[in-house]
């Protein structure tokens, strides 16, 4: 009886991880990722978004495949190499990593990204509108690496900065956008995972977007607490190029949105550090070391997520800094929270909201849009078909947002 059991047991057992297996055998026509490093053929990408990755590790006791927050085990051959797949991934970018042992590892096969806080693998799984951020026969703008000094962090700070085609041999000038990264993330993420410069560089092409500068830096400095003290109405913040800083304090009766605004929990101030060092040391440096339009009317803020959250933080305390405003899978931004709206939309000419299809906030940012409309600010609302909390949301969302500007 006992062993009538075990066998019952055993073949129940097999049955049920042949039926797994068939259920999650992925279609055999994967491919390398464009995210790989040159010559090497994995990982790869499948039509059904399924990921292979492959590692020679003939010591180890146990290697899984992790992505997505899951963690897929992989199988050894005879040669020790261990092989295995994902479920199929939403289309864009995604970071992952390998276990082998426990221990979390990039992959050898992929090229390294700043994101969830370390430099890791990343994989594109490919979309049907990637034409945006191609590598097109179009003159090209330059993605400069520099470093500039910071009085606020007392420390040499790095930034890139995009420059549009024919930048260097003309003497025009320029708006400037100032472009945020998420959490977990850095300044290299929008030029990087993103494409900001090829999908600048395509629009401008087409004659889509007026040509402007990029500024990408480091947000993630020195979170919460009360915000800084800002000089009252009527002077002019040190470092802020003929701004004039608007009454302290916050909006009267503006809802409390968290985490994310100057009205969370405990006073938490999401822009943190950064708002100083954006008013006090970052523009000014970009002001007097490139040909920008040094003016509230040719100046734009917009990130995605945390630094969305910043962006919507710093408006609404410095409204006299920035005339276009974009929040990219970031929450939603409305006229309420704003104390003196009839002198905000003197200044701000556009808020524009975005989320991926699969986020939860997409329902919301339509009405928000219309909301901004109703006083006389143009209100624009875009949600990314079938992608979720990723960058390519954020590119396709960048790709909407950047013909808005400055026109």
């Amino acid at each position: 009886m006992k062993n009538k059991l075990l066998f019952a047991s055993i073949f129940a057992l097999f049955i049920g991880q042949n039926a797994f297996a068939q259920e999650t055998k992925a279609k055999e026509d994967f491919k390398p990722s464009r995210a790989n490093q040159e010559g090497k053929e994995f990982p790869q990408v499948n039509s059904e978004g399924c990921v292979r990755a492959q590692i020679s590790a003939p010591d180890a006791n146990m290697v899984q495949l992790d992505i997505g927050g899951v963690k897929y085990n992989m199988v050894k051959d005879a040669n020790g190499v261990w092989t295995g797949e994902s479920k199929p991934q939403d289309v864009g970018f995604h970071y992952y990593q390998l276990n082998i042992d426990g221990a979390s590892v990039p992959d050898p096969g992929s090229l390294y990204y700043y994101g969830a806080s370390r430099w890791g693998s990343g994989i594109e799984v490919p979309s049907n509108d990637q034409d945006f951020f191609a590598l097109k026969n179009v003159p090209h703008g330059n993605l400069r690496e520099t470093f500039y000094y910071s009085k606020t962090s007392n420390s040499n700070r790095r930034v890139y900065i995009y420059t549009p085609p024919g930048y260097e041999k003309g003497n025009d000038q320029y708006p400037v956008l100032y472009l945020q990264h998420g959490m977990g993330e850095n300044e290299t993420g929008w030029g990087s995972q993103g494409f900001a410069a090829l999908i600048m560089d395509n629009l401008i092409a087409e004659g889509k977007a007026v040509p402007f500068i990029i500024v990408m830096e480091n947000s993630a400095v020195n979170f919460g607490g009360p915000r800084p003290p800002r000089p009252a109405a009527g002077e002019r913040p040190a470092g802020a190029p003929g701004q004039v800083a608007p009454p302290a304090g916050g909006p009267e009766g503006a809802p409390r949105r968290g985490f994310g605004g100057p009205g969370g929990p405990g006073g938490f101030n999401m822009a943190g550090q950064f708002e100083r060092i954006l008013i006090d040391d970052l523009i000014p440096f970009v002001e007097s070391n490139y040909r920008v339009i040094a003016n509230q009317k040719n100046r734009a803020m917009a990130g995605l997520s945390m630094g969305g959250m910043q962006t919507r933080s710093i408006v609404i305390a410095n409204p006299n800094l920035f005339s276009h405003v974009g929040m990219f899978s970031s929450g939603t931004f409305t006229p309420n929270e704003i104390q003196d709206i009839e002198s905000f939309k003197k200044n701000v000419k556009l808020v524009f909201m975005s989320f991926g299809g699969k986020e939860g906030g997409a329902a919301r940012i339509g009405d928000a849009a219309k909301e901004w409309e109703k006083v006389g600010i143009k209100g624009v609302s875009y949600v990314s078909p079938e992608t979720a909390h990723e960058w390519h949301s954020w590119r396709r969302s960048l790709n909407e947002f950047a013909p808005l500007l400055f026109k």
